[in-house]
């Protein structure tokens, strides 16, 4: 009886290796089975779990402190933002790190504003950067430290004047790829119940639940004979679905989800395409990358579409390549390249896969993984645009393409063109497409087809995901206000806070449109439940600073008013209301001061419009 339930045991969960399955076949990947953490690996597969957490995966993610801070052995440099004028210094207390943020007139200090680093991200093989914690919101801090190089900068798009300070939001989108999956509340953009720290077996191998549970009751499988489907070993999988585990992260670009699906919705052995669409802009005569390309670049080799390696075939992803011998890759490309005994072989890599600057990130150096001959540089005056191309899909729907080009333009390239090909790609779609006609129109800025769109959808019908629709809704809520057809402005803009309750910004463009129609106590009961949430966004006390001067509290709104500019030393809307109370109250002397603060801000800014302002 126990060797009949033994074998019923092994039908049930293995199959022969080399049988040709459906990757449904894994029963890690039903949504009932749980991330259990490396820790739990780490019970059976100590020696793997070891050698793994010395990998830049393994270190990808992690708390701010001495041990795990690439800058505890740096010399702790200053950044300088020439176009913001302002300087960021890093510093320690005791385990713990601060940035400060300063600004310097005629040798004196005349802003200050120190932030507690809660987490560095990047293992530091090209960089560290810098994230901070409030009440579960993640941003951004200015500072970045590239390893390489030893240098000290803004991070990867803050730089030529697009310094956002500590305002940019950390995503689910960036927090997928760059750790384990942490419990995210959905109904935010960048808050998080828990964050685990650094990527872990789990996003190479899908959910340990049910895999631990097997080993613990005595299910044990011959791996050697047959693939154990309670847990995904990659090496069993097909390429392409290999090169999906990798291309996941390692394929950076405009990314569209799938009609109901989520970045945490991938798991190994699964089709990338099925769960989102990955597009990066491609151009004739011109062969630069990005720094996550290391998928498309492998891909164009002729190692791959004629000897059919793929990532794995060089790269153990429990060893760390700082670790490795110097003759570890040449090995491998002596497994499969015969060299004559008296050819001397010596680092191919360095001509066959050279170090190169990447086209998005300063002062990092890559490994092309583009593995060719050498050849002369091919030079063009002028990069030819042909498209975005959904790389890990060969055939996108309509409907995905258009979203791209939506995306792309509002994050990377706010290029015209790209509006025009989403909308030739959304003529096209037949239905799904609301929320990206919506976006569509209202990036041209064409109020009356965006509200003539909205009335004469039948919404119902439609699925979408909540952060979708919550963005379209705070949109058409917009456009309502600005053309003074209030109860579709309200209607929306509620709309997408029921939605999305915990988008900050979502709530302070509805307390705005409440402001200008005089509905002050709603306002500011939506404003002050923002501020619980998170007490540091400068627009929530500007607004609530502006309803305090209209109901003529002017010692509050100045108190108000004085502390976003602690938060933003630049904030003009801040220094026009204090304008505002100034010309109220008749203190010439503080309207000249802050007049003339608003004119070095904004030379041409109009202040006659606000000096001529009625109460």
């Amino acid at each position: 009886m126990l060797r009949i339930a033994y074998f019923l045991l092994m039908v049930l969960f293995s199959c022969n290796k080399g049988e040709v399955v459906s990757y449904s076949n894994y029963l890690n990947h039903n949504d009932t089975v749980k991330y259990v953490g490396k820790e739990e690996c780490r019970m059976c597969h100590a020696e793997i779990y070891d050698s793994y957490i010395q990998t830049g995966m393994g270190q990808s993610f992690h708390y701010a402190i001495k041990e795990h801070s690439a800058l505890s052995e740096s010399n702790m440099s200053v950044v300088y933002d020439t176009v913001k004028n302002l300087y960021y210094k890093p510093y320690w207390q005791r385990d713990s790190l601060y940035i400060l943020e300063y600004r310097l007139e005629n040798k004196d200090t005349i802003h200050k504003l120190s932030r507690k680093v809660d987490y560095k991200i990047g293992s530091g093989h090209h960089t560290n950067s810098h994230l901070f914690d409030i009440n579960g919101y993640i941003h951004q801090v200015p500072y970045t430290y590239y390893t390489q190089n030893n240098i000290s900068d803004l991070p990867p798009g803050f730089e030529n004047g697009n310094n956002t300070r500590f305002d940019r939001k950390i995503g689910i989108e960036c927090m997928s790829c760059h750790n384990a999956y942490p419990l995210h509340n959905a109904e935010s953009l960048n808050q998080y119940d828990k964050i685990p720290l650094g990527i872990d077996c789990e996003r190479c191998h899908g959910p340990g639940e049910l895999h631990v549970k097997q080993k613990k009751s005595g299910i044990i499988i011959d791996t050697s004979k047959y693939i154990d489907y309670s847990i995904v070993n990659p090496a069993d999988l097909p390429i392409d679905l290999q090169f999906d585990v990798c291309q996941r992260c390692h394929l950076q670009g405009t990314t569209i989800l799938a009609e109901g699906k989520s970045f945490v919705d991938f798991k190994p052995g699964m089709k990338l395409s099925d769960i989102m669409d990955i597009y990066i802009p491609k151009y004739a005569n011109n062969d630069d990358f990005i720094m996550a390309s290391h998928v498309d670049r492998l891909k164009q080799s002729k190692c791959f579409t004629k000897g059919g390696i793929t990532c794995i075939s060089c790269h153990d992803p429990h060893e760390s390549v700082k670790l490795l011998d110097d003759s570890y890759f040449d090995n491998k490309c002596m497994d499969c390249h015969n060299i004559c005994d008296d050819e001397q072989v010596n680092n191919c890599t360095s001509c066959h896969m050279p170090n190169s600057s990447s086209t998005d990130i300063m002062h990092v150096s890559i490994t092309d993984h583009k593995i060719e001959i050498p050849s002369e540089p091919r030079l063009s005056d002028k990069k030819i645009f042909k498209g975005l191309i959904s790389i890990n899909n060969p055939n996108p729907d309509f409907l995905s393409r258009a979203k791209a080009y939506l995306k792309h333009f509002e994050s990377f390239n706010a290029n015209s063109i790209y509006l025009d090909s989403a909308y030739y790609f959304l003529q096209r779609t037949n239905d799904g497409n609301y929320t990206s006609y919506l976006q569509y129109y209202y990036l041209t800025n064409q109020d009356n087809l965006l509200m003539s769109f909205v009335m004469n959808t039948a919404l119902d019908t439609l699925t979408y995901s909540d952060n979708e629709l919550a963005m379209a809704f705070s949109r058409a809520g917009e456009v309502y206000s600005r053309n003074n057809i209030n109860n579709f402005a309200n209607i929306y803009f509620s709309r997408a806070i029921k939605l999305m309750p915990f988008v900050i910004d979502y709530r302070i463009k509805y307390a705005t449109y409440l402001i200008n129609n005089n509905e002050l106590d709603s306002a500011e009961s939506i404003l002050n439940q923002a501020l619980l949430m998170n007490p540091i966004i400068k627009e929530l006390h500007l607004n609530l600073a502006y309803i305090d001067i209209l109901k003529k509290k002017y010692i509050s709104a100045e108190e108000r008013l004085n502390y976003t500019l602690l938060l933003d030393p630049d904030y003009l809307l801040a220094y026009e209301n204090l304008l505002l109370i100034a010309r109220i109250k008749d203190n010439s002397l503080k309207s000249s001061l802050y007049l003339d603060k608003i004119l070095e801000i904004a030379p041409d800014h109009k202040v006659k419009k606000i000096l001529n302002k009625d109460i």
